[in-house]
């Protein structure tokens, strides 16, 4: 068999059956062996970075790398934004990005780049296939390191005549390692610290943002440790009464006063906590200046598994399990929208089991807080902080997980960096409400410009955040890529228009009027 389909039938038999792909003239081998290998399912998205963020929700919501296959180096070039955010997310990926042919690679062709030079920044691991006959080995690599503990981007490079040329047969990735345990003086040194009866804190992040990760972390809340999650998580379960560690604000003041007090700060699958940017006159680091930062489990480790060692070695009893539902908010019915009301709304009518793929960006804290009064759900940030990830993001989930709704949380700004999912959840007939807050500005900026002393919004600069002239139509724009859409300029008109997108199958999407 040729190079391409020994690299397809590599990926199948180590469990990878999914690839989002925007391919070219030198991925044209790897697309024909999609009809002799039924096994993969190719999903095709019309920017890169869709593809790129789609792998991203695909592997949060399964632990499991779905690939992706670019063309050239301007294709991986569009896709790297997203690609950031898989690398921030700690997401297994397997990049797949077409190369020349190597005779044709010493012309300096107009499409000729440094592709590992381009992946290097994004991805834990990067290898561009030698020999035809090694790409089942480099194939079965580039899944082991992709799945290697906690999950990182894999970047595999293909010559195209490597993919045209005899490859002999395909390779099997090793089944990925459990994850190691903290050494067991780790876990006794936190328990002495805890000992102490000093103020105490547990940063949450990884694994331990799972339901598995609750009741350890709910056993030593019960005993006064303060639990908090990591912003940045990739991937929330939360609501239907379970026990979940509220997430550190996004502004420094806030995240701040949070962990004031705090003598000690216990980091689980995480970094210690810093603020999105840097401010005048304002510390990066967000704990106290003498609070101690100790970590339990690296990211690489089993959170879940420290947190239950340390419960066993302090002898602390495990928590009870009352139900934690928080009571629903109400929403005025005939009031103009705004973040709050629409989270209301959505903790009262989002199906149990969602996925929330959210990038509301300036509109996020609000909703958050009424969502965790909600049903249960998965909620999926933006875990590197580049915006555009929103859409792709539900794409890769609703995929992954065809039985569960999702629901795209996207501020307008942010949306029109990938609208081109859109099209792909109308062609895959993906069951995704898309909600739209229409703010016609990038409102974020507003807030920045105030915040790094950078003056008051003058008549030029506010033409950089405006979203005007022309207003972007996004129910015209949706129903152009394929999916229903309509419009809400009041909360009951946001949740019926809710309601309906619950009932049905498949994509619609909601502009939802901001005041």
């Amino acid at each position: 068999m040729n190079g391409a389909e020994c690299l397809l039938r590599t990926l199948v038999a180590s469990g990878v059956d999914t690839c989002f792909m925007n391919p070219g003239t030198s991925e044209m081998q790897f697309v024909s062996a999609l009809d002799r290998v039924p096994g993969m399912r190719g999903v095709l998205g019309l920017f890169e970075g869709v593809c790129s963020g789609a792998a991203d929700g695909y592997a949060r919501m399964t632990g499991r790398p779905a690939a992706t296959l670019l063309h050239l180096g301007p294709g991986l070039a569009n896709g790297l934004a997203n690609f950031h955010n898989a690398r921030k997310a700690r997401s297994p990926v397997i990049s797949i990005v077409g190369q020349h042919s190597t005779e044709h690679l010493r012309q300096d062709a107009p499409l000729t780049a440094d592709i590992e030079g381009l992946a290097r920044p994004v991805s834990g691991y990067v290898r561009t296939v030698g020999r035809a006959e090694d790409m089942g080995r480099e194939a079965a690599a580039a899944v082991e390191a992709a799945r290697a503990a906690p999950g990182q981007v894999a970047t595999l490079i293909v010559p195209a005549d490597f993919s045209w040329s005899e490859a002999g047969e395909p390779a099997c990735a090793r089944p990925p390692a459990e994850r190691p345990r903290p050494r067991p003086e780790r876990i006794r040194d936190a328990a002495a610290i805890l000992r102490r009866s000093e103020p105490a804190g547990l940063l949450l992040g990884g694994s331990t943002l799972l339901a598995a990760g609750f009741e350890p972390a709910a056993r030593l809340a019960a005993a006064g440790v303060r639990v908090f999650g990591y912003r940045n998580g990739a991937r929330y379960q939360q609501g239907g009464g379970r026990m979940a560690p509220p997430r550190l604000p996004y502004f420094p003041e806030a995240a701040e006063a949070a962990l004031a007090g705090l003598r000690h700060l216990l980091l689980v699958e995480c970094a210690a906590p810093v603020s999105f940017f840097g401010y005048p006159g304002r510390r990066s680091q967000v704990a106290p200046v003498d609070c101690a930062i100790h970590e339990l489990a690296s990211v690489e480790e089993d959170g879940a598994a420290a947190l239950q060692a340390l419960g066993e070695e302090l002898g602390w009893p495990p928590a009870a399990s009352p139900d934690a539902r928080m009571p629903l908010p109400e929403w005025p019915r005939d009031a103009a929208l705004t973040p709050d009301s629409i989270g209301r709304v959505l903790a009262h009518l989002l199906p149990d089991d969602a996925m929330v793929s959210d990038e509301t960006v300036s509109s996020g804290e609000p909703i958050w807080r009424h969502l965790a009064s909600g049903p249960a759900h998965d909620l999926l940030p933006v875990a590197g902080g580049s915006i555009g990830q929103g859409l792709p993001v539900a794409v890769g989930a609703a995929v992954a997980c065809p039985d569960r709704k999702v629901t795209a949380l996207e501020s307008d700004g942010s949306g029109l960096y990938t609208p081109q999912a859109l099209w792909t959840m109308a062609r895959e007939r993906l069951d995704v409400i898309v909600v739209i807050l229409g703010n016609r500005r990038y409102r974020i900026l507003d807030i920045e410009m105030r915040r790094t002393g950078a003056g008051e919004v003058g008549p030029r600069a506010n033409d950089m955040m405006d979203l005007r002239r022309p207003d972007v139509d996004w129910v015209k724009l949706s129903e152009g890529l394929g999916v229903e859409a309509s419009r809400a300029r009041t909360v009951e008109e946001f949740a019926e228009r809710l309601r309906v997108g619950v009932r049905q199958s498949g994509p619609v999407l909601i502009e939802a009027m901001m005041e």
